[in-house]
């Protein structure tokens, strides 16, 4: 490489390395080039929105070192600017946390202008400069990387400048496909709960899940909840989704599937009839704003109806049973089926002091379906159509014989 400009590893890379984690992803950052310096040593450019280049040989992107400024509300509204006489300590201060902001030349020697290592020893989330507060998405993966890292807390001055973001309506701007795509990938991290605290504690959740903010306070029958409140009980779920290692499929269902309890009339407490409806509803409302995919969406409005279902199913009889497979499509969704029975266990288990508890309706379940998919529906619409059958009653005859099936098991 040429010698008048220097590479340096940054970012989340040496944050991992000096967390010991795995690294996943190199970021890298070239200080003292142009971009005709870099092409006219063999880089190939790439960025569009600004100077992203691939290294000849590793072909690896590498970033020319930029500052940016604001200069519109939102995640778009920057102005970039990479020059030679970038620095790199100017380069890592518009980055977002003390712990993303530190780079690592050739030789292995941390450049650590902001603080980096000192926060990941004292277990702190910490913004490098004021600038955090001009991205909106930096409340959101703050928020992200706090469920990622449980032991680490929100440095007090952070918390400040997320809530006055959030006052000055910065969040206000935010694009789904933004929130969707942090929000999705903190469910997915080692302790969900703590990017919804998070939010919570900024003021944010209100703005982006006004539904999830409304189920902090509301209580629930004891004797099934002995966490009583609903949004500890959210939050307890979420991290059995954890625990348990769904996909985020069931982690989304299960942020959504109590929804309705937030709009439980209080003369009604603490019990909350006909919830799961609301529930529904609620998350169609969700998944429509932050434009979830499908398969998300799909099964939040199923675990959201018939959660309780599942739970009660351990007392139901075969035919009983049977309606249930037949409300979940679940012959020909035999996927999603599985997925609605493993986000009613983390529900069942999302309860202080039954962390542990059996849920042996999830192998039921499980196993009424394989019953029942045994049934030969050709031989079975055969036999019907060879009685004089017709229609619906073909389908009454198909019925009949998943009926037996179970009855059978």
């Amino acid at each position: 490489m040429a010698a008048h400009f220097k590479t340096y590893l940054v970012g989340g890379a040496v944050r991992d390395r000096l967390l010991g984690l795995p690294v996943q992803d190199r970021d890298w950052v070239v200080v003292g080039a142009s971009p005709q310096a870099l092409i006219a040593a063999g880089y190939q450019a790439v960025g569009k929105d600004f100077p992203v280049f691939l290294h000849p040989h590793t072909h690896e992107e590498v970033a020319l070192a930029r500052t940016e400024r604001k200069t519109a509300a939102g995640y778009h509204g920057f102005a970039f600017h990479a020059a030679p006489d970038v620095t790199l300590e100017q380069d890592l201060a518009r980055r977002d946390l003390t712990i993303n902001a530190m780079a690592e030349d050739d030789t292995g020697q941390v450049v650590d202008p902001y603080g980096g290592q000192r926060d990941i020893a004292d277990r702190v989330l910490r913004h490098v400069s004021p600038a955090f507060a001009e991205d909106p998405v930096r409340i959101l993966r703050l928020a992200r990387f706090a469920a990622r890292f449980a032991d680490f807390t929100v440095a007090p001055e952070t918390v400040a400048l997320m809530r006055d973001m959030v006052a000055a309506g910065e969040v206000d701007a935010l694009v789904a496909e933004r929130v969707w795509q942090e929000l999705s990938r903190g469910l997915m991290e080692a302790k969900p709960s703590r990017m919804f605290e998070v939010l919570r504690e900024a003021g944010a959740l209100q703005k982006l899940l006004p539904e999830v903010e409304a189920l902090f306070g509301v209580p629930q029958p004891e004797a099934h909840h002995p966490e009583i409140d609903t949004g500890i009980h959210l939050l307890m779920v979420l991290d059995q989704c954890a625990r348990l290692d769904a996909p985020l499929t069931v982690r989304y269902a299960c942020l959504c599937h109590d929804l309705g309890k937030g709009t439980t009339r209080k003369e009604e407490l603490p019990r909350h009839i006909a919830h799961e409806v609301r529930s529904e509803k609620l998350a169609r409302q969700v998944s429509a704003r932050w434009r979830v995919p499908n398969d998300c969406r799909e099964l939040a409005e199923l675990v959201a109806r018939e959660h309780t279902h599942v739970h009660q199913s351990g007392g139901f009889g075969a035919e009983a049973r049977l309606r249930l497979l037949e409300r979940c499509d679940a012959w020909r969704r035999p996927q999603r089926f599985a997925e609605l029975l493993w986000a009613c266990e983390c529900d069942a288990r999302g309860r202080l002091g039954l962390e542990g508890r059996d849920y042996p309706q999830r192998q039921q379940l499980l196993d009424d379906l394989a019953a029942t998919q045994q049934v030969d529906l050709a031989a079975v619409s055969a036999a019907a159509l060879a009685r004089g059958a017709q229609g619906p009653d073909i389908g009454r005859a198909v019925q009949r014989a998943r009926l037996q099936a179970l009855q059978a098991g």
